[in-house]
């Protein structure tokens, strides 16, 4: 029967992350700088709001956008934080996880033939969505730009097909994020242009050497905001997100919600509440380790000779193989978690513009972290002799 398979989910895979995580996992003593997800608790706080919605009963449908009091609070959060206006009422919908929030925006905005542009490294959880509405991805190599998906990319590949820009922002793999100049050049050329943008932030609350700023700043109209909890409260396994856009994209994307999920955990979403209102500064005290976890691997690295650019926010660092090590990203993986015990996830999990690197999470701790790069040091002065 596999052959009845919808042909467009038989020619996706399963994210390179995923498949090198699961490869990998069963390796007794390894360090893994894979997966990107906190290594801090969920703030006691905002589990104690969950399980005070349980006791109370909380366990019903919510209206299908989400319910007005977490609504409510994720427009006072944004509007505080990077001072974005929307109708609680009408243009923020509550969904599960950034991911379904991408997803619902892609299969509401795209149709078949039309293309979409993205920067390339880029995290995997774009294309194959893409794909399945029938969508052509074009992904734009930012890797000469010190990772900058800039006016200047982006211009030679839109086409009278063009119907979204994704700007992933800060990045996953690289921790870039865009400078104010650069994203208000971007949005002063497409304000006459028949062009939506995603601006995935899910990471905002993760910036290190500048404040988090929104190209909806200046291109509210056209751009549909990506958030969540999952990294700046370290939520990820409660799965909730959030989309803002005008009114009059986001009654559509709703119907769409609606019809694949009907709302979004009403557990979660009281949580959710929580984390934006007695907990809107929870990531502080986080960013502050980060930052401390980020310097330290910064010198590292770098003191290992290896090129990479400093992250400015999110937890990663996409760092370049040396030339001298002639294998490809999966190969190099496979050979640091066998030889060092050290896993990171291969460039190529990033689209083809990710090869010849490889992303190394460091949300983990310092003990961890010297522990792991120790083991890859070795490695590299025992592979490059």
């Amino acid at each position: 029967m596999e052959h009845l398979i919808n042909s467009k989910v038989q020619e996706i895979e399963v994210s390179g992350i995923r498949k090198f995580y699961n490869m990998v996992s069963h390796i007794d003593d390894v360090i893994s700088f894979t997966i990107g997800q906190p290594d801090f608790h969920t703030p006691e706080h905002v589990k104690l709001a969950g399980i005070q919605a349980i006791e109370e009963n909380f366990t019903s449908y919510t209206p299908n956008a989400g319910i007005i009091e977490l609504r409510t609070a994720a427009c006072d959060f944004v509007k505080k934080k990077y001072g974005l206006s929307y109708e609680a009422e009408s243009e923020v919908i509550v969904t599960m996880g950034a991911s379904e929030a991408i997803d619902i925006s892609f299969r509401t905005i795209l149709t078949e033939g039309t293309e979409v542009i993205l920067p390339g490294p880029i995290y995997p959880g774009y294309e194959p969505i893409i794909r399945m509405c029938g969508a052509v991805p074009v992904h734009v190599d930012i890797r000469k730009n010190q990772f900058r998906f800039t006016l200047e990319m982006i211009k030679p590949y839109i086409t009278d097909k063009t119907r979204c820009i994704v700007l992933p922002y800060p990045s996953n793999p690289t921790g870039v994020s865009l400078t104010e100049m650069e994203l208000k050049e971007i949005a002063d050329y497409l304000k006459e242009r028949e062009i939506f943008v995603l601006a995935d932030e899910i990471y905002s609350e993760l910036t290190y050497d500048q404040h988090h700023l929104s190209i909806a700043s200046f291109l509210k109209e056209k751009t549909i905001v990506i958030n969540g909890l999952s990294k700046s409260h370290s939520m990820t396994g409660w799965r909730i997100g959030f989309l803002f856009a005008p009114k009059d994209i986001t009654k559509h994307i709703l119907k769409v919600h609606q019809y694949n999920v009907s709302c979004a955990n009403s557990i979660a979403q009281k949580a959710a509440l929580g984390a934006l209102t007695t907990g809107m500064d929870d990531a502080i005290p986080m960013k502050r380790e980060y930052i401390q976890r980020r310097d330290y691997v910064y010198n590292r690295l770098t003191a290992m000779g290896l090129s990479v650019v400093k992250p400015d926010g999110a937890f990663y660092f996409f760092v370049k193989i040396p030339e001298s090590i002639p294998v490809n990203s999966f190969d190099f993986a496979l050979e640091m978690v066998h030889q060092a015990k050290v896993a990171v996830v291969p460039g190529s999990a990033f689209s083809e513009f990710g090869e010849g690197y490889f992303r190394l999470s460091f949300a983990c701790s310092l003990e961890t972290l010297e522990i792991g790069l120790n083991r890859m040091e070795q490695f590299l002065n025992n592979r490059l002799c």
